[in-house]
């Protein structure tokens, strides 16, 4: 089999339809376009927002500075070169933590997150830690503990 002998299988293909060419075609004078109306004329159809008298989607959205959504959490991320001010064996919780001005807002949970490297083996009390966070205080010698 050549490239020239390829085609497309059996109905794949349908001729397009010849509209405007008389009464007797079935598709004559308005050419399936009906009588008058935006959809009547060349290039009409209407923009992709309108909404035929709705107020369009994207002027229904808050207008000031994008969209906040109102029920997303936020937590004090704290990553592992952050701990690096630690001593060895001492404990790294929340109340620690704070007092070390690591924290946005005392309020949120804390979530350990794996960037840097820790020297130190440290035992580290948060409510939630990336696994690869977890991984690196192991190997350095250290604990994290869960807080409920």
């Amino acid at each position: 089999m050549k490239l020239h002998e390829l085609k497309p299988n059996q109905g794949k293909k349908k001729p397009h339809r010849r509209v405007g060419r008389g009464t007797g075609s079935g598709r004559g004078k308005t050419s399936g376009r009906g009588t008058k109306g935006e959809g009547a004329r060349a290039g009409g159809g209407g923009h992709l927002y309108h909404q035929g008298g709705n107020l369009p989607f994207f002027r229904r959205l808050p207008f000031k500075r994008g969209f906040n959504p109102p029920f997303r959490g936020s937590c004090n991320e704290i990553n592992l070169d952050q701990l690096a001010s630690f001593k060895a064996n001492s404990e790294v919780n929340p109340e620690t933590l704070e007092k070390a001005r690591l924290l946005r807002d005392p309020r949120n949970p804390v979530v350990l997150l794996a960037r840097g490297e820790l020297k130190a083996a440290l035992k580290v009390r948060v409510h939630r830690a990336s696994k690869g966070a977890k991984a690196k205080v192991e190997a350095a010698g250290g604990s994290v503990e869960i807080i409920g």
